[in-house]
């Protein structure tokens, strides 16, 4: 069987370098893509990838990308964030604006420069790493909620557009994982409120949970389309609705 060729974006930390490792063991190519060389450096010795340092929300990183990256069978749209938890009266417009970017522009330049190398090998998927923030808003997540609401929408049109085509467009949309950088990034580098989202919730999600499932929906037959997956914790019934100890 001739090897797959998947390029996972935001493979720096989190769930992308846990999609990396997992879909290296599952006997894929990767090509990771993330902004810092050096942490891509080592994802490369640690697994055997191909990397490629560029910036999502830059037009010309990723028309170099796609350069680089020539025939792929699929793509895994990951890189994203959240910027902060003001409420809507006090949000920063460029916070909104950087997190629309990264969620939502950044998954559809890359998915636009990639899309043809999707077609032309007879058979591509998209993944768009989602979020339960694309369904449900919540209290001081008004522009994350925004993108991610975006994000949903940007994947389910897509897949309305190519029906008919061999190309899948799968989302996955987790809910509280615990990853090292998401919250901190979030709460601007302060550890204690980070720390004190997932206090007291018995075994959040971790990035290899989600890796997990990117990967089951990659192996399912051909004719079998993951629309949409939904994965939360089992303490975590809803988004205001988590069971603490």
């Amino acid at each position: 069987m001739t090897t797959r060729r998947v390029v996972v974006t935001g493979s720096s930390s989190g769930i992308g370098a846990a999609t990396v490792r997992r879909l290296a063991a599952d006997g894929w190519s990767v090509v990771a893509v993330a902004r810092r060389e050096d942490r891509l450096a080592a994802l490369a010795d640690e697994t055997g990838c191909h990397v490629v340092a560029a910036d999502i929300t830059r037009g010309v990183d990723v028309e170099r990308l796609a350069d680089e990256v020539g025939s792929c069978d699929a793509l895994v749209n990951n890189a994203g964030g959240a910027f902060g938890m003001e409420p809507v009266a006090d949000g920063s417009v460029e916070d909104w604006a950087a997190m629309y970017d990264v969620n939502v522009l950044g998954t559809l330049r890359v998915t636009q420069a990639l899309l043809p190398a999707l077609r032309a090998g007879g058979g591509g998927d998209v993944v768009v790493m989602g979020s339960t923030a694309g369904f449900v808003a919540y209290e001081g997540g008004g522009g994350y909620v925004a993108a991610k609401h975006a994000e949903h929408a940007l994947a389910a049109t897509l897949r309305l557009e190519l029906c008919g085509e061999p190309v899948r467009v799968i989302e996955v949309a987790p809910g509280m994982v615990a990853t090292e950088e998401f919250s901190l990034n979030r709460f601007r580098g302060d550890s204690a409120a980070a720390a004190a989202v997932y206090q007291g919730v018995d075994e959040p999600l971790t990035a290899d949970d989600i890796a997990d499932c990117v990967a089951w929906t990659l192996s399912r037959p051909r004719h079998v389309n993951i629309d949409l997956m939904v994965v939360r914790p089992i303490a975590q019934a809803a988004q205001h609705k988590v069971a603490r100890r």
